[in-house]
């Protein structure tokens, strides 16, 4: 597309549009600050996604195209696929760092709610999120760190579920850090399964 300045990629637009969510919200966000925020003059971004809610699309669909990739983003590194799992979890939700973060991406989940063309995007990447829990928790089974015959699709929709839940209530009670939270929740809901 002509008129785009060199080594401003969109990913990394996104990204800023990430970080200026949570510390403003979706409903204060504004092409300025994004803009600011890489150093762009909001006209740029006017001319690459059109107005904010373009922005604001194009980084729900770009999380649709990064939750297919998360599976072997979880693997990466980690001993064992429920270590990869734990990873997955807490990185999934290191946007949030504090309750007011938390609160500005809830924000976020509303709009996803409320508004047809975000709720497509909000439930593929729920979706892609459960296939990749389940990839997680089948491995998980076979390397033997899971019991045999353990419902892995039932176990990751519980997961998913699970996770949502501490952290809202991480966000209510402010008790340790959301990765602690999010780690002893998915500990509790593991333990019966072990082996």
């Amino acid at each position: 597309m002509a008129g785009r300045p060199r080594g401003v990629d969109d990913a990394v637009i996104l990204r800023a549009a990430v970080e200026v969510i949570g510390r403003v919200g979706p409903a204060k966000l504004t092409l300025a600050a994004v803009a600011d925020e890489v150093g762009l003059v909001p006209g740029t971004l006017v001319q690459r996604f059109g107005s904010k809610r373009g922005l604001l699309l194009a980084l729900a669909a770009r999380s649709v195209q990064d939750a297919e990739t998360l599976h072997g983003q979880a693997r990466e590194g980690q001993r064992s696929a429920l270590a990869a799992l734990r990873a997955f979890v807490t990185r999934s939700w290191s946007a949030m760092s504090t309750p007011e973060r938390y609160a500005n991406h809830l924000a976020f989940l509303c709009l996803d709610l409320t508004d047809p063309e975000f709720h497509e995007h909000a439930l593929a990447v729920h979706e892609a999120n459960g296939r990749v829990i389940e990839m997680l928790l089948d491995e998980a089974v076979s390397d033997g760190g899971l019991r045999a015959g353990t419902d892995t699709g039932v176990l990751a929709g519980t997961i998913q579920a699970v996770v949502a839940g501490a952290g809202l209530t991480w966000a209510l009670d402010r008790r340790g850090t959301l990765p602690e939270r999010l780690g002893r929740e998915l500990d509790n809901a593991l333990a019966p399964y072990l082996r």
